[in-house]
């Protein structure tokens, strides 16, 4: 009996530790963004071995994704480097919704695409 429960409970434990990493590593990259801190997001990016392209999709920041994100919060040093790291399709995709937020952000993107 005991086993069982004791099992049930390191089982449980151990499910929910990668959803709380998850959160806080989501909500360190938007703070990051959102004031506009370039070198810890890229050294906190670094030293969790994440890269923008991989999370760009799941990651989201005030339900906004994390380029419009910083767009939105006029982080524009965080933005050109986030706009660095995108693949040119996925700025594309995102460059008229971008030009609503920032004209500094949007001329960057239109100068990576070109």
């Amino acid at each position: 009996m005991w086993k069982a429960l004791l099992f049930i409970l390191i089982i449980s434990t151990f499910s929910y530790t990668p959803v709380s990493f998850a959160a806080n590593v989501s909500l360190s990259i938007c703070e990051y963004v959102a004031v506009n801190d370039k070198r810890r997001l890229r050294s906190f990016l670094k030293s969790n071995k994440l890269k923008i392209r991989k999370i760009f999709k799941g990651l989201k920041c005030n339900g906004k994704n994390i380029l419009i994100f910083a767009a939105d919060k006029k982080s524009i040093a965080t933005g050109e480097m986030i706009i660095g790291k995108l693949s040119k399709k996925i700025i594309k995709k995102n460059i008229d919704e971008l030009g609503k937020y920032s004209e500094e952000l949007l001329v960057a993107a239109k100068k990576r695409i070109e």
